[in-house]
């Protein structure tokens, strides 16, 4: 069954939010796509990727490369899970895809300051639930460490 976490940020960028949960999640061996709404994001997260530590080496590409089957982080803007990934990151607002039960885990980060992204997050909130799919909710503590909250 298809578990979904929502990642509720508060002063905090998904900059600093993401590559953290994207070394976790190959530390686990998953393959990850993470989807975004728009190319210009989806670039600037590649460019980030690379330079974000001195000390860390976060392998992706972007849903344009060629060898985009054999790379463990898909950055893209489209459904499509071109590398098999059993893990999707979703950005930016992006919507559920809508073969959400093909994956082991779907990660919704959103922004809790913007009030369409919370409204959207509502939204996919209620329809896991609908779905049957397990639902739980993560925020930042005051010294940055994720909680789950009932």
């Amino acid at each position: 069954m298809t578990e979904v976490l929502f990642y509720h940020l508060q002063a905090m960028s998904l900059e600093s939010v993401l590559p953290p949960l994207l070394e976790k999640s190959l530390e686990r061996g998953w393959r990850v796509v993470v989807q975004s709404t728009s190319p210009e994001r989806t670039e600037a997260l590649d460019a980030h990727l690379w330079t974000y530590s001195d000390d860390s080496f976060l392998p992706h590409a972007t849903w344009r490369a060629g060898d985009a089957q054999d790379q463990p982080i898909i950055l893209s803007i489209e459904e499509s899970n071109p590398n098999g990934a059993n893990v999707r990151f979703l950005i930016d607002n992006a919507a559920l895809p809508a073969d959400c039960d093909s994956y082991e885990r779907v990660v919704l980060v959103f922004n809790g300051d913007d009030a369409d992204a919370l409204t959207a997050a509502r939204g996919a909130w209620a329809d896991c639930k609908a779905r049957g799919f397990e639902v739980t909710y993560w925020q930042a503590d005051e010294r940055g460490r994720w909680q789950r909250r009932q």
